[in-house]
């Protein structure tokens, strides 16, 4: 099967605000984004892949303002925690740049002239929002109220999530400020505005005939906002705004809504001027053959990237967008994401617990490239990483192997029925489906394709074959000569969801995988390296010690005062049922590792009268299994999040229920009625060690 011939194409995706971390929201899209530019280079195409952060707006004034800081450090400081967080999740930007470079400011300039060349700015005064405490006007997501038309509470100063209307912040019922929470006052200001209503007719016949948008997307612009006049769009700000300073208009600043998206061809400019190009190979026609360009964003920037982005496009005479890709939000266990639930995941926090991998590809599968949201469900996102990766994929591999590496392949491709075959013609829908962003259906057809492989391997039943002794090893060189070439094919397939998997399948045999045709034909007589782990089982520990580290401690409880109140009189019965041990020096005591833990997951032992089974966590990744005789007196569902301490360096204990890897500190004694449990004082943390 043949790869189509190659194009250019140009991909972004929606820039990340400097003025926060990367969640596990924002991931749906980066990993989406990265899966089809991947797919494209695998199939051979000139794609790359631009991107930058959005760093312009109040929202960073005001907090350099609170820290004591430059806006220029904070952003920094932001980028390089962007940029580790996308490096932990195999995203593969051919360039990352930032809204607030040079290039971006020559490149809004020009956008800007050729809008005032076509009679498009228009100025007058604006009755503006104004921050009494803050003391600056109010960018329009620092202003919620009720919906002017649907009268929906708690919306943005700019559109209404219910409804889709679009206005100014000062049409909001009951506005207030979500900076200082203050009512704010209205103020009038000079702005500059880009006069849309000359360009509806071009927009309608963009938005609903040019096949950049999907019908959905098509069908509610129609709906909402061109079925009447387009109102001018507001691109300026009057000073304090840290932004760009609009060059004929000195005072007023562009909008970050204007300058974000130049910013797309603001790094493609950065990346092109690093190879001797330009930005306007990519973004306007000229000799050099037309580029498709793809932008990759959420629902709920749907308007500014299909009705004002093409309209500055269009009034610069530049390229258009090929396909605007929209994708929905993410739930978590079906609700939004919640801090005080625990499911509000940073991309830093996942990391620290669990396999990039398996996320990127539970992503993957759920993706089928239209608006709905997605839910990730962590019961059956363990469910299906654990069933399809390691089970069907990697299992294969896994159980197979090693019985070639002294041989390496098969010097011919074994008769396998047709499966390499029938895998292969099933490559042509598998492409499809990544063209369309449908990775849903191309998972579904590679796990396919992976069932029928491990059918395959049960019914030869190479350990029997090995157990044989020599007159099976031909028989069982081929067997496994199948497998490996039948894994490696998937590899091939997954290796734009998966692309450490890939490389990892490309060091165990075959090397590097580079290409889509490389799943067309099977490998021969090639040597076998050593088989070494590709994936491992999502953890249900794993998974609670990620919640339980997402999930706020609840506050302290202060214990009761006894300011005043006389002493009361311990009894000494515990002591004396329980005499002091004999004294030891300091170097004894060192030798005890007490930890501070916070327990993930607590069960019942059911064949113990005793027992529960604890995991604690001792920070990041590291955990453990303890058995502790509380049952009776703690309830296992009590404990998950508590605080305890723990022998951390108690050799392992192994009983007939599991492993014991240390020991929870506790209280008890003779005519006790209860064990009592120790808890760290307020503000200690998992891993801190009690001196």
């Amino acid at each position: 099967m043949a790869s189509p011939a190659s194009r250019r194409i140009l991909v972004t995706a929606a820039l990340p605000y400097a003025n926060g971390h990367i969640h596990l929201g924002h991931l749906v899209e980066y990993v989406q984004t990265d899966i089809f530019v991947r797919f494209q280079k695998l199939r051979g195409h000139d794609c790359i892949f631009l991107c930058a952060d959005d760093t312009h707006g109040t929202a960073i004034m005001i907090r350099a303002r609170a820290e004591g800081r430059g806006e220029h450090e904070v952003i920094a400081e932001m980028r390089a925690a962007h940029l580790a967080d996308f490096a932990g999740f195999e995203i593969g930007f051919d360039h990352y740049g930032s809204t607030d470079s040079d290039a971006n400011r020559r490149l809004c300039a020009i956008v800007w002239q050729s809008l005032r060349d076509r009679g498009l700015v228009a100025g007058r005064a604006v009755e503006q929002l104004f921050d009494p405490v803050a003391g600056v006007f109010l960018a329009d997501r620092f202003v919620r109220g009720t919906c002017p038309r649907c009268r929906a509470t708690d919306q943005y100063g700019d559109a209404c999530e219910k409804c889709g209307a679009t206005y100014s912040p000062a049409d909001l019922v009951d506005p207030r400020s979500t900076l200082s929470g203050a009512t704010p006052e209205v103020r009038s200001a000079e702005h500059l505005f880009v006069r849309l209503e000359p360009l509806q007719e071009f927009l309608r016949g963009w938005t609903q005939s040019s096949g950049a948008l999907a019908p959905q997307v098509a069908n509610y612009l129609a709906g909402h906002f061109l079925g009447e006049p387009l109102r001018d769009w507001d691109v300026s700000r009057p000073a304090p705004y840290f932004g760009f300073e609009i060059p004929d208009a000195p005072g007023h600043y562009w909008y970050v809504w204007f300058d974000a998206p130049v910013g797309y061809i603001a790094a493609t400019e950065e990346w092109a001027a690093a190879r001797g190009g330009s930005w306007r190979d990519w973004w306007q026609a000229g000799d050099v053959p037309p580029a498709e360009i793809h932008h990759f964003i959420g629902k709920d920037i749907t308007y500014f990237h299909t009705l004002f982005w093409p309209a500055m496009l269009a009034a610069a005479g530049l390229t258009l967008p090929t396909k605007v890709r929209i994708h929905g939000f993410l739930t978590v266990n079906g609700e939004k994401m919640s801090k005080a639930r625990g499911t509000f995941v940073l991309a830093r926090t996942y990391l620290e617990h669990l396999d990039p991998a398996a996320l990127r590809y539970y992503y993957a599968a759920k993706l089928s490239g239209d608006i709905d949201d997605i839910d990730l469900n962590l019961d059956d996102f363990a469910a299906k990483v654990n069933a399809d990766l390691v089970g069907k994929v990697v299992n294969l591999a896994s159980r197979t192997a090693r019985w070639l590496e002294a041989t390496g392949l098969a010097d011919r491709y074994p008769e396998d029925g047709g499966l390499f075959a029938r895998a292969a013609a099933d490559g042509a829908a598998i492409a499809a489906a990544y063209e369309d962003c449908d990775f849903a259906r191309a998972m579904r057809l590679i796990m396919a394709a992976a069932d029928r492989a491990n059918a395959y391997v049960d019914a030869e039943q190479p350990w029997k074959l090995a157990k044989a002794g020599p007159a099976s090893a031909a028989r069982l060189r081929d067997v496994a000569t199948v497998a490996l070439n039948l894994f490696r094919q998937l590899a091939v397939y997954l290796a734009p969801v998966l692309p450490r998997l890939a490389a990892q399948t490309g060091n165990l045999v075959g090397g590097p995988i580079r290409s889509w045709d490389e799943s067309q034909q099977p490998l021969v007589g090639l040597p076998v390296a050593p088989f070494t782990p590709l994936a491992a089982r999502v953890d249900p520990a794993r998974i609670a010690a990620l919640l339980a580290a997402t999930t706020p401690s609840p506050p302290a409880l202060s214990p009761p005062s006894t300011a005043g109140a006389p002493m009361t009189t311990d009894s000494g019965a515990p002591l004396a049922a329980e005499p002091l041990a004999p004294t030891c020096t300091i170097d004894d005591f060192s030798r005890v590792d007490l930890r501070v833990a916070r327990i993930v997951a607590a069960e019942e032992v059911a064949d113990s009268r005793k027992l529960l089974k604890l995991t604690v966590s001792l920070g990041g990744d590291t955990t453990r299994t303890v058995f502790a005789g509380i049952k009776g007196f703690h309830a296992p569902a009590d404990l998950v999040g508590r605080l305890v301490v723990v022998v951390a360096n108690l050799a392992p204990r192994t009983m007939k229920f599991g492993t014991s890897e240390g020991m929870v500190v506790a209280a008890s004694g003779a005519g006790a009625e209860g064990v009592y449990l120790l808890s760290p004082d307020t503000g200690a943390l998992p891993g801190m060690r009690l001196h």
